[in-house]
């Protein structure tokens, strides 16, 4: 019995034997690629998942930024921030739909700038998506602890990363359609906050001491501001498997990215309304606090009121929205880098029951538990953000690059005001760069030192692929020329 989803191939040669020719004639089967992902999200997945992706960087660690620009400050850094993603994301969603593929902006460098630049890319996405995840584990396993004292955190946190590795193995489908689930209750709860804090709201409170640091102060809070939308762009990693991706990518991008820049303003906004900035950055202790939601609630309905609780409970479901989606996105990032052999070969391989990149989920869920387990979660944001801006400078140039040395590629959608958009996000893209280089130079070393080790290493298994291969076609020449002389 002939399946619809097989190919064939019909093989003819021609032989002679004792005859004058004899018709050989051979039919093969061929199934799906063992490494191709299986198409099931829709523009509502991709929409949950983009959301997702970023929603926890409305609920903690924006508001350190205001320790270090103010309201004004961070709201100047926060502007700009968003016209980057803004023109960033319509580019990128260019490239997306023209080239759907897991592997992302490695992907479009590769293609672009050649295979060094692409893997300079693909390993700063790799670097984004990886160490991100370990920030939000040990902010669910705090959360978590708040309600379970007898609990360790880091015990909490690691079983999150079991948990949702698992689920991320066992289907693409059930893990986007718990995304969209638990999104849907993230992006509730962050509207039904606004709607408590924002009669308390009062202009005043945006005004006092708003620019305590001056220009210095919005550069420094450019991390924070960057971390409201970080990692929106893990969307394009799963075009591979999008019904449609040319639609459905456009579609979920695009309502993705309006709803974050809505919720954007509305958090910021209402928390710093309620009693100036510095009630939302620092505890009562005057020890400084990534949780701004809470301590706004508190200044409003208390600690102890059933509404504080009811907020603070649903809002959980926040990080777990980002953890869960990005540890989706990474594992594709990670997936692509092994299957075109810039990684090792394993992580490209694909589980042959559920269809999903188990190795690279499983790989990329022990380097975040190691990084777990420095603690230095501040630190690990940061490179984060590092990885995020590489990515999106080179991006950029490869869209530039791309639109000339390929004009006949076949664009389902077309970036606005072409050349602006993506011009505008690489200039602000490396102002950013620079910023974070200056108010964060150690770690930016570190940052260095990882892509340089990484990128050695890759060369010098490069260098030694090129020299196999050249081996094999050489010894493979020389025995083609040796049968044709015995024969």
């Amino acid at each position: 019995m002939i399946r619809r989803n097989q190919s064939f191939v019909l093989l003819v040669s021609l032989r002679t034997l004792k005859t004058p020719f004899c018709l050989t004639i051979k039919l093969i089967t061929l199934s799906s690629s063992p490494n191709e992902l299986k198409r099931t999200l829709t523009p509502i997945m991709l929409w949950g998942l983009g959301v997702g992706y970023v929603i926890s960087g409305m609920y903690f660690g924006w508001n350190l930024g205001l320790e270090k620009g103010g309201t004004l400050g961070l709201a100047i850094a926060t502007f700009f921030i968003i016209i980057l993603y803004i023109t960033f994301t319509f580019s990128y969603t260019e490239m997306a739909c023209a080239i759907p593929k897991a592997g992302g902006a490695f992907d479009y460098a590769n293609r672009a700038l050649g295979k060094d630049w692409g893997f300079i890319a693909g390993m700063a996405q790799n670097i984004e998506f990886i160490f991100a995840p370990p920030a939000i584990a040990f902010a669910i396993g705090a959360y978590f602890n708040l309600f379970f004292p007898q609990i360790p955190v880091l015990a909490i946190a690691i079983f999150s990363y079991v948990l949702f590795t698992s689920l991320n193995i066992y289907g693409v489908k059930a893990a986007a359609t718990f995304e969209l689930i638990i999104t849907v209750l993230a992006v509730g709860e962050l509207l039904l906050f606004a709607g408590v804090t924002l009669p308390h709201f009062e202009m005043k409170n945006l005004q006092y001491n708003a620019f305590p640091n001056g220009w210095q102060g919005v550069f420094a809070a450019i991390p924070f501001a960057i971390w409201f939308f970080l990692a929106i762009e893990g969307v394009a990693n799963v075009a591979e498997e999008a019904i449609r991706p040319q639609r459905t990518i456009l579609l979920g991008f695009g309502s993705a990215l309006l709803t974050l820049i809505i919720l954007c303003v509305l958090v910021f906004v209402s928390s710093i309304g309620v009693a100036g900035w510095e009630a939302i950055v620092y505890k009562s202790d005057g020890s400084t606090s990534d949780s701004p939601l809470p301590l706004a609630l508190e200044h409003i309905v208390g600690s102890n009121n059933l509404l504080y609780h009811l907020l603070i409970t649903v809002g959980l479901f926040g990080l777990i929205a980002s953890f869960h989606g990005i540890i989706l996105a990474a594992g594709r990032s990670s997936f692509e880098f092994g299957r075109v052999k810039f990684a090792p070969a394993f992580l490209g391989k694909i589980h042959p029951r559920f269809r999903t990149p188990s190795n690279a989920l499983l790989v990329n869920m022990v380097i975040g538990i190691i990084a777990l387990l420095t603690g230095k979660t501040a630190e690990i944001i940061t490179l984060s953000v590092f990885g995020a801006l590489t990515l999106y400078i080179i991006s950029m140039i490869a869209f530039l690059r791309l639109r000339k040395k390929e004009p006949e590629l076949e664009r389902p959608f077309k970036v606005p005001l072409y050349p602006y958009f993506p011009i505008i996000a690489l200039v602000i893209g490396t102002f950013s760069f620079i910023a974070m280089v200056v108010y964060d130079f150690k770690l930016a070393l570190i940052y260095f030192a990882i892509m340089g080790l990484c990128f050695l290493l890759f060369k010098l298994f490069r260098n030694k692929t090129i020299v196999d291969k050249t081996y094999i076609k050489d010894i493979s020449r020389k025995d083609t020329e040796y049968t044709k002389k015995i024969t």
